[in-house]
């Protein structure tokens, strides 16, 4: 048996181990060439303390002193990695930068196969990789694409979950801009494309009360991962969605919202326009379509990603309310203009 551990550093950069049975996270890291944080080896210096956002572990007390660790800390889900056995799937936060760990960033290298202008405001396209057992991410999670025949490179959130063949995104068609005009007018089925990652601390964590989704615009990309990521390992509590845009044409992808919804009594979404001029059933912004009953008195889990506009008006939100969720998460995004 080993599990997979996500090594989340703190400038972003996620690392994935495999951990065997009766191996400690620092061994296996080691092993693999990861250089995190470790000193004495034993549980007595703390050099190696970091949190662990999910998953189950075997870590004794016994294992280690009152120095290196607390027990309030412990109970919070710190871990001394030199002692820490893994027991299932986890994500770890490392308190130290990629670089200083000597961890590489990933590169990925595949053919542009799918091609697909959804709206005249966005594009579907999706990349067959040279070696997808080596693409692991957490769903949520972004790569910086390199636009072919330049230096230049975008940062696009997956719609694909992990480890699937093919590597889907959904992205924002912005006149003149340089990935915008090589997908619409360049690109050639089967051509060369790659990629670098993954990035950024917006995933999934594993559900354990009722979570609300809020979406702007292509922020849609990475709910859609999350959502088919859920598919797989079972939606255990409510899951709802709010997804917003600013005009008509630019909802889409509604068919596989609507499919999830029909196959699985866990999830349920609504759709809003910000346009005046919208002929869509609800306008305005996705504040003002949250059910009441989603936010379950503030025992919920928000995820949030959309443009910085937005970001800044759900928090605001949030704190008119007065309502302070047992966690929010967020990723705002500034299109690129080149």
């Amino acid at each position: 048996m080993e599990y997979s551990i996500a090594l989340q550093f703190e400038d972003g950069v996620t690392g994935f181990i495999k951990c065997e049975a009766d191996e400690t996270v620092a061994e296996a890291a080691y092993r693999q060439k990861f250089n995190i944080p470790v000193d004495c080896l034993d549980g007595a210096c703390g050099t190696c303390r970091c949190h662990c956002e999910s998953g189950s572990y075997d870590m004794h007390p016994d294992m280690y002193i009152e120095d290196a660790l607390t027990e309030a800390e412990a109970s919070e889900g710190y871990v001394l990695t030199c002692q820490m056995i893994p027991e299932s799937d986890c994500v770890i936060k490392v308190p130290s930068s990629s670089e200083a760990c000597k961890v590489g960033k990933s590169t990925f290298k595949g053919k542009l196969q799918q091609l697909n202008v959804l709206s005249e405001s966005t594009i579907h396209f999706g990349i067959d990789i040279e070696n997808p057992d080596a693409l692991v991410f957490l769903p949520g999670q972004y790569v910086n694409i390199n636009i072919p025949d330049s230096d230049e490179t975008r940062s696009y959130s997956f719609s694909s979950v992990p480890n699937a063949k093919q590597a889907e995104f959904v992205v924002r068609n912005i006149p003149n801009g340089k990935m915008s005009t090589f997908l619409s007018d360049i690109a050639q089925l089967g051509q060369d494309i790659d990629f670098e990652g993954p990035f950024g601390s917006f995933y999934l964590r594993p559900l354990v009360r009722p979570t609300l989704f809020l979406a702007g615009g292509t922020g849609i990309a990475p709910f859609l991962s999350m959502l088919k990521s859920l598919e797989v390992s079972g939606g255990h509590h409510p899951v709802n969605m709010v997804y917003g845009v600013t005009n008509d044409t630019d909802l889409v992808e509604i068919e596989k919202l609507e499919e999830v919804k029909q196959n699985h009594a866990w999830f349920d979404y609504r759709t809003c326009v910000a346009s005046e001029d919208s002929h869509h059933e609800r306008k305005g912004y996705v504040t003002s379509h949250v059910e009441e009953d989603w936010l379950n008195g503030g025992d919920v889990d928000v995820y949030l990603c959309g443009p910085l506009a937005m970001v800044d008006a759900v928090s605001h939100w949030l704190d008119a309310s007065q309502l302070k969720p047992s966690n929010f998460y967020y990723e705002k995004f500034t299109p690129s203009e080149k």
